[in-house]
């Protein structure tokens, strides 16, 4: 799957975080709500993800929690099998537990660059809320990871780093 458009727009997406957190720690004011600073500060005007955020988180809190939301998204951006799942669970448990309305919005948000973002956590979730299931044999019963099949390695072939973000080998002449 050629997702190298995706990964550029989440790119984008976690420095327009980072440029946001730039600008609410200018403020000097870590006490202050995030909502509150919004109103205020012309600055903070174009980051509309902001605006989903809890109603009273301050400045501080929302410093630690983007720290713990988004620290392993440039790795995982570049690794070559990326996985969708865990870039948007982070974000979701670090930025927005307890408040589903919020998450539905910064999704919305996100989507409207990346279509698939937090379309599989979001679907668990609801449905597990919508469905609790009381059989015990689900809960004894371990969840196996799925098994993949890696191709073989060729010995003839170079170990090179192929698509993004490196770019393409080019033929030689």
């Amino acid at each position: 799957m050629d997702d190298r458009f995706d990964r550029r727009e989440l790119l984008l997406h976690l420095g327009d975080v980072l440029e946001a957190l730039n600008c609410l720690a200018g403020t000097s004011r870590p006490t202050a709500s995030v909502a509150h600073l919004i109103q205020e500060e012309d600055s903070l005007q174009h980051f509309e993800f902001l605006r989903a955020l809890a109603p009273k988180m301050t400045v501080a809190e929302f410093t630690r929690h983007v720290a713990s939301a988004f620290a392993l998204w440039p790795r995982a951006l570049l690794e070559a099998e990326l996985n969708r799942d865990a870039l948007a669970s982070t974000v979701e448990h670090n930025l927005f537990d307890g408040n589903p309305d919020g998450w539905d919005v910064y999704i919305s948000h996100v989507q409207k660059k990346v279509k698939w973002f937090g379309t599989g956590i979001s679907n668990v979730k609801k449905h597990a809320l919508a469905e609790p299931s009381h059989d015990a044999t689900d809960k004894a019963r371990p969840v196996e990871a799925p098994v993949a099949a890696v191709p073989p390695v060729k010995a003839d072939v170079r170990n090179e780093k192929r698509g993004w973000p490196w770019p393409e080998p080019k033929p030689k002449s």
